[in-house]
């Protein structure tokens, strides 16, 4: 993933050039990390530029950023628009979008409440988030040492970037330990979520995913490939998912903006069912591709064309 400096940065309702788009070291997310983002695709389909699941997107990241009383100065229909103006200016047929509002220059000190709120937008290209071929092939994955965050420490359900510095965790040490991601498990032990992907698990022909109770992002894929299994009558669970079901899985795969339908064909160097993407997981990404590239009519009205 490379960016283009030359692109443009939405920032408070006005575009500016990247090599502007910084922030003072003194300003107040440098030391607390007082930030809220979202990660949106804009995708190239036969009917033209189509952002997947905008509003979606942008009502979870005005949540996260009244759990953390950072009032955002524009509405939800002004940061949608944002978002496509800012895939159309930088001529970008597809995209990653990313969203940011943070605590901005004034004062330090734990109490935030004078620092401004600032909001910007950005938009670049990137691939798959875990390779290419992951998303045939699949990942080799790990359990993380680290635990998500435990209720009522942390807000698990804002997408905030202190958050991540637990994410942060987890993917380093799977990385330094040879493998693609790590899964992390809650407080209680049983399965949380990747350091930047929900989870799903099947056995049985089941799908079994972590409620919103066990220390997970609630995503936006996640609820989309809860939709899609169902209308295959596919019976999705959610309920608190054991570490060991993991071992004994006929399939697992992550969900994500960044992640899309990711399938895990190992977890602690033992394969996941036949070691490759399962049946189900492909039967679900397929109808998930399909409505993105256009291929399929999108009947949930998922597509926000440019």
């Amino acid at each position: 993933m490379a960016f283009d400096e030359q692109s443009k940065v939405w920032k408070d309702g006005e575009f500016i050039d990247w090599k502007d788009a910084t922030v003072h070291v003194a300003s107040h997310v440098m030391h607390y990390g007082s930030s809220i983002f979202e990660g949106i695709r804009c995708y190239k389909t036969k009917n033209g530029s189509a952002i997947f699941r905008l509003s979606d997107h942008m009502k979870r990241f005005i949540n996260s950023s009244t759990i953390y009383r950072m009032d955002i100065p524009f509405s939800l229909e002004e940061l949608n628009k944002a978002c496509k103006e800012t895939v159309k200016i930088n001529q970008l047929n597809e995209a990653y979008i990313r969203p940011l509002v943070y605590r901005g220059y004034h004062s330090l000190g734990v109490d935030p409440s004078k620092c401004p709120v600032e909001v910007v937008i950005l938009a670049w290209k990137w691939g798959a988030y875990l390779g290419p071929e992951a998303l045939e092939i699949g990942v080799d994955v790990r359990v993380a040492s680290w635990n998500r965050l435990a209720p009522n420490t942390m807000p698990a359900l804002a997408k905030s970037g202190a958050n991540y510095m637990n994410s942060q965790l987890i993917k380093m040490e799977a990385q330094a330990d040879g493998y693609k991601e790590g899964i992390a498990l809650n407080r209680d032990g049983t399965i949380s979520e990747g350091s930047g992907e929900n989870i799903f698990v099947v056995s049985n022909g089941m799908l079994y995913t972590p409620p919103l109770s066990d220390s997970i992002l609630p995503g936006i894929t996640r609820a989309s490939i809860i939709q899609i299994a169902e209308d295959f009558d596919i019976k999705v669970v959610e309920q608190s998912i054991p570490r060991e079901m993991l071992y004994i899985a006929d399939e697992v795969f992550f969900t994500g903006t960044a992640a899309e339908v990711t399938p895990i064909k190992s977890v602690d160097h033992v394969q996941i069912g036949k070691g490759k993407r399962g049946p189900i997981t492909k039967k679900v990404q397929e109808r998930f591709f399909n409505i993105l590239k256009g291929n399929e009519e999108d009947l949930y009205h998922w597509l926000d064309y440019l």
